[in-house]
């Protein structure tokens, strides 16, 4: 199922996230350059670029994380400290600790956490809002499962359950696509659009051009700038993508769907 909208969204749409003039990085050397870009509210948005780009980078700095050097970032026009509970972000699965011996449902609670302030326990609403979140998942029978029990999709799905039990309009994901099979990608997808349909904005980290290219709204094409934005059709283009790649990057047609393939000189 597609998520893609039809039409491009009204210039009139007010950003979930806009930057201009961003600079950061680490120590002294520079992570992102002059980044300028905005996310309208309710789409979905890869972000995509090669290793090394600026891709993390970006989103601590729009999760308030890593304090950029020079220029500004905004989320829902302003600064994350004041919608910090509007925010989620949902990190690499292989940066989880699936041994680590807590359930499902324990892993969603943890969305919790930051509504309900030191020494004071969950109540019978946080549980319904864990219920409730697990319920927009397909995971509601699995709350009592061990996390490391799950298959790749359905962990990607309690991290998006614990985003959605904190209650916030923005989610941003690192890499939710990485090791998981065709179904599994289609059910993430599936999720990604009924999520957009609530009026959630999604902010995806990926190296997948296929699964943008064929069902995300837009597309920031990333390498420390912004070498373009806009309809993935309009981004994914050879010329972009050897400047962003600094490769040949071939999109290959197969069998209705669009791959992308680079490699380096030499």
């Amino acid at each position: 199922m597609t998520i893609r909208q039809q039409e491009r969204p009204p210039t009139s749409v007010r950003a979930a996230v806009s930057a201009r003039g961003l600079w950061a990085g680490y120590d002294r050397s520079a992570a992102l350059e002059d980044v300028k870009f905005s996310v309208p509210v309710g789409s979905v948005v890869g972000l995509v670029g090669p290793n090394g780009s600026g891709k993390s980078t970006l989103l601590k700095v729009i999760l308030g994380l890593l304090r950029p050097w020079r220029g500004e970032v905004s989320v829902f026009g302003r600064s994350v400290n004041e919608v910090r509970a509007r925010v989620a972000y949902t990190p690499q699965a292989e940066l989880v600790d699936w041994q680590f011996p807590v359930t499902v449902a324990d892993v969603v609670m943890m969305g919790r956490y930051g509504r309900l302030g030191p020494l004071r326990r969950p109540g019978a609403k946080d549980r319904e809002a864990v219920q409730r979140s697990l319920e927009q998942v397909g995971l509601a029978k699995l709350e009592g499962r061990q996390i490391g029990e799950l298959s790749g999709g359905q962990q990607q799905r309690m991290l998006v359950a614990r985003a959605l039990a904190q209650d916030a309009d923005l989610l941003l994901l690192d890499e939710p696509m990485v090791g998981l099979d065709i179904s599994a990608q289609h059910e993430l997808l599936d999720l990604f659009e009924q999520l957009r349909g609530e009026g959630k904005t999604l902010l995806v980290a990926t190296h997948d051009l296929t699964c943008v290219a064929e069902s995300f709204d837009a597309a920031l094409l990333l390498n420390r700038r912004i070498v373009a934005q806009g309809r993935p059709e309009e981004v994914f283009t050879q010329e972009l993508l050897n400047e962003a790649y600094g490769s040949h990057m071939m999109l290959l047609p197969i069998e209705g769907r669009v791959y992308g393939v680079h490699h380096r000189y030499g």
